[in-house]
């Protein structure tokens, strides 16, 4: 197959940059070894009056942080100077808006080093991240739109972690290891899944994926990072949590880097960076009592420690028995296609016989929402949205040709026939990761256990590689809901009313990730296929920024309201309330609202901040223009004995210049016996 002459030129520049980057005084890696580097990066967004992804309900708004959300990447460069990215991002999805932001960031920043070819972008799924960075408005309905502050958040802190993990490069190995983790999931479609054959079911006798893949990284004889695979949904928080949180994964890697391995994220030195992607997890919840914030326990903030140590935990032991050492070359293949329109041969469908995607809709049972996780999008008579009333509305026709193609599915709403352009993305990237040995498969999508096992056989196949040596990579790159199974598809569960190009979506993906998989295994290279579409100058945006702060009466910025009791125990609580400005005034991207400060030699040394588990930062609009900050500090039981206070960093907006003003604030002292 011929090389493109889009792909040349990006090969062309690539060499360029290479021979700019690697010049005499750039580590390099010997004939057989890797080039390794990790980087961490904050993407947390606006921590107040921002609305939340992941439950698409108008109300859920955030007031504040519990934990930040962080991007981890990693850059692979084998002996030849090939290289790939791998980006794991604490956000509901990685948009295509983002996937786009990402790779012109990077291209001004490394010419043709750093492309969409071989840069991999995943979420972990968290639904208590800030939203609105989608350019397709479905997803920014119950936001009220577009939110430049969230969107160059997640941009901006995925691009930092690249650029720190290309710094980071040095000499070093990777080896991986497996296990499994039984209690961490549970099926949420049971229904469905009892649909598929029993050569599928047998494959998953709990009817859960229980796999932990783990890729350990050295440099030199030390450990820096790993990359955690394990299916769960991050739904641990629910619809009715308001603070911003990475949930049961974002747990996971806190306890390894900060309680385990002593990172400290604001001192710019990466340490060890442990990320917790996705698999297939499309009917995999975290709530093992299939309700929402019920299981283990009913304490939803209990329920998202749990549920992340036990990943933690298990990937802990997975990294600990690595043996299998990884070994050959990196690449990477990407194309584009359009899911609305991909005729899809026999050899993929349940019958045999030719059918074709169709244009994307979402059926009622989506709308109604899985009632393991959360409640669906709220549709309620007369309710009126002005993002959805400036975009026409939501009675939009349905025709029988559309309504045919997608049945079983009783269409609510047909996205991609929406106007003036879909309201989800129909051309698609595709992708295959190669890490040595291990094989990624990048879909765009949350993808049902079974529907990922029917993508790894037929990659496995086509590249003649033992099963276990490739991964199904879900929310990668762009975001386009849920892939089932044709069988599962026919129960109309919420994945298969969420499966937007119909009956036979995932034979379409089987059909596509085939063609790209032969084309890795003979070194040529796919049509790039249609170029997605640009939206960037088509959102609008209906919510509210800050106008002006004002104090609380006869007091100043930065006041304590609040103050903290003279002594504490381990185990108590210590609460804090300070006059404030909004957050949205000033994000402190890679910085914090608080500090947990310990009396050290004389000197005041941060102890923990609102990146840390124990803290939780609030915000509390009081009256018009006033607001509270309310920070809590929950004493960890190995808290060091000794003398503590709180601190509050802020930002204040003047009402007549616009200007904004910093604003701290210093509790008194307090000890804790």
């Amino acid at each position: 197959m011929s090389m493109s002459r889009r792909r040349l030129l990006t090969g062309v520049a690539g060499l360029s940059v290479a021979a700019h980057v690697f010049n005499s005084a750039a580590p390099v890696a010997a004939q057989g070894e890797y080039l390794v580097g990790r980087g961490i990066s904050d993407v947390t967004g606006p921590g107040a009056e921002n609305g939340m992804m992941g439950y698409s309900l108008t109300q859920q708004k955030t007031t504040g942080i519990h934990i930040r959300c962080r991007a981890r990447a990693y850059v692979v460069v084998d002996s030849s100077g090939r290289r790939v990215v791998f980006v794991t991002a604490d956000l509901a999805a990685i948009f295509q808006s983002v996937h786009q932001g990402v790779l012109a960031r990077l291209a001004k920043m490394y010419g043709g080093l750093y492309t969409d070819q071989n840069v991999l972008l995943n979420a972990t799924h968290t639904h208590s991240a800030s939203g609105g960075e989608s350019h397709y408005a479905l997803y920014n309905l119950a936001i009220l739109g577009f939110q430049q502050q969230t969107f160059s958040s997640v941009v901006t802190g995925i691009v930092e972690a690249i650029s720190k993990a290309h710094n980071d490069l040095e000499p070093g190995s990777m080896m991986i290891g497996r296990t499994e983790l039984t209690d961490a999931s549970v099926n949420r479609s049971r229904v469905a899944f009892e649909r598929n054959p029993a050569e599928d079911r047998t494959q998953f006798p709990l009817a859960i994926d229980p796999a932990v893949t783990v890729l350990r990284f050295r440099q030199g004889g030390h450990d820096v990072g790993s990359i955690n695979w394990f299916a769960t949904h991050g739904t641990s928080m629910t619809g009715a949590n308001r603070l911003i949180s990475g949930d049961n994964k974002g747990y996971a890697a806190y306890a390894w880097e900060h309680d385990y391995a002593g990172v400290r994220y604001l001192d710019g030195v990466p340490g060890f960076v442990a990320s917790f992607p996705q698999t297939n997890s499309g009917d995999m919840s975290p709530n093992l009592n299939l309700r929402p914030g019920s299981g283990p326990t009913e304490n939803e903030f209990e329920n998202t420690r749990i549920i992340g140590d036990r990943q933690f935990r298990a990937a802990l032991r997975a990294f600990g028995s690595a043996t299998e050492q990884v070994t050959g070359g990196v690449d990477s293949r990407l194309c584009y296609v359009d899911m609305s329109a991909v005729a899809v041969a026999g050899q993929y469908t349940p019958d045999g016989r030719l059918h074709s995607t169709c244009t994307a809709a979402i059926g009622v049972s989506m709308l109604a929402g899985s009632t393991e996780d959360g409640p669906g999008i709220p549709v309620p008579e007369g309710a009126k949205n002005p993002l959805v009333e400036a975009l026409g509305g939501l009675d939009a026709p349905i025709p029988q040709a559309l309504a045919d193609a997608q049945a079983p599915k009783l269409v609510a709403l047909p996205t991609g026939a929406m106007r003036p352009y879909p309201w989800t993305p129909d051309v698609l990237p595709l992708q295959i990761l190669r890490i040595g040995q291990l094989h990624l498969v990048a879909g765009p999508a949350e993808y049902t256990i079974v529907a990922g096992l029917r993508i790894r056989r037929t990659v496995a196949a086509e590249l003649g590689v033992p099963l276990e040596h490739v991964l199904l990579q879900g929310y990668a790159n762009a975001y386009s809901q849920y892939v089932t199974t044709p069988e599962e598809y026919d129960s109309q569960q919420y994945e298969g009313g969420s499966t937007l190009f119909g009956r036979y979506t995932l034979p379409a993906y089987q059909q596509e990730f085939a063609k790209l998989a032969a084309s890795l295994r003979t070194g040529t290279f796919p049509d790039q296929g249609p170029v997605p579409r640009d939206l960037s100058g088509s959102q609008l945006n209906f919510q509210t920024g800050v106008v002006f702060d004002d104090p609380t009466p006869f007091r100043n910025f930065g006041d304590v309201l609040t103050p903290p009791k003279s002594s504490y125990r381990r185990g108590e609580r210590v609460s804090v309330g300070f006059v404030t400005g909004h957050p949205k005034n000033n994000l402190h991207r890679g910085g914090t609202f608080l500090e947990v400060q310990r009396l050290t030699g004389g000197q005041w040394i941060r102890h923990a901040d609102d990146g840390d588990w124990a803290t939780k930062y609030r915000w509390t609009r009081t009256l018009g223009a006033t607001s509270t900050a309310t920070i809590t500090w929950d004493i960890p039981a190995d808290t060091p004995v000794g003398t503590y206070r709180i601190l509050h960093h802020g930002d204040w907006k003047n009402g007549l210049t616009g200007h904004i003003t910093s604003l701290s604030g210093t509790s008194h002292a307090f000890t804790i016996s």
